[in-house]
């Protein structure tokens, strides 16, 4: 631990950090390819290319000039692109399956009673690019005890711009530094910090399925680290 002086609220990455969104969406993928008769295609593999898609469209999203809007709307392009450059045809129903699959993501092991204990001593926050509806959802599905649904849609900017993080202090009524980033990146921590606020790195060696995580070179020592949402608790006196 390297803070000064413990934050007043956590605010949380959800895809990886809290949830295993390729676990729970190549499960999908393959429901869905094997109903439309492609039972032989690699879920994971898709699932993959199409998190892939996600990542460069965030990273690059504040240089197109395009206004916000939700998640929802940029899985489904993604989507169609990727079906476009597989030659692969899926009816409108399996896409929209696919999209609204984000909703329903399975949590980590340990993330509900993590999140549960990290409750009792601080307001616990999304700081997300998933957008109210869906974070709304996935946590009913995943009984994730979130007190408020912030990150992009309130802020009106995708993660990592620091609007994305600086708006959810302000809507806190706090400052950036007395609000702490809690995820499983590099990349997000490293935006974070460069926005003002506190940092705490969850490792999640399978969130690509053992694979190296693609943003390991913003790797840098954060505030608090742990191998778990239950350890990081231990570690803040919860």
């Amino acid at each position: 631990m390297t803070a000064s002086s413990p934050p007043k609220a956590l605010a949380f990455d959800v895809f990886g950090t809290v949830v295993d969104w390729r676990t729970s969406i190549a499960a999908l993928v393959g429901q869905v390819l094997s109903a439309a008769g492609h039972a032989d295609m690699d879920a994971f593999a898709f699932t993959d290319d199409w998190r892939k898609r996600y990542i460069v469209g965030m990273r690059d999203f504040g240089k197109t000039g395009r206004g916000f809007v939700k998640l929802d709307i940029l899985h489904r392009e993604m989507l169609d692109a990727l079906l476009t450059d597989m030659q692969l045809d899926l009816a409108e129903a399996d896409r929209d399956t696919l999209v609204m699959g984000w909703h329903r993501l399975e949590p980590w092991p340990d993330s509900v009673e993590g999140l549960t204990r990290l409750k009792r001593r601080f307001p616990l926050v999304t700081c997300s690019n998933g957008h109210i509806a869906l974070l709304v959802n996935m946590a009913r599905h995943a009984g994730l005890p979130w007190d408020a649904i912030l990150g992009a849609e309130v802020a009106q900017a995708y993660k990592p711009a620091p609007a994305a993080y600086q708006r959810t202090a302000q809507a806190l009524d706090i400052a950036p530094g007395e609000l702490c980033l809690v995820a499983a990146h590099h990349g997000d921590l490293f935006a974070a910090r460069a926005a003002g606020l506190q940092t705490a790195f969850i490792h999640r060696p399978l969130e690509y399925g053992g694979a190296p995580a693609p943003d390991l070179q913003y790797q840098q020592q954060w505030d608090y680290q742990a191998g778990s949402l239950a350890e990081l608790a231990e570690q803040m006196g919860c």
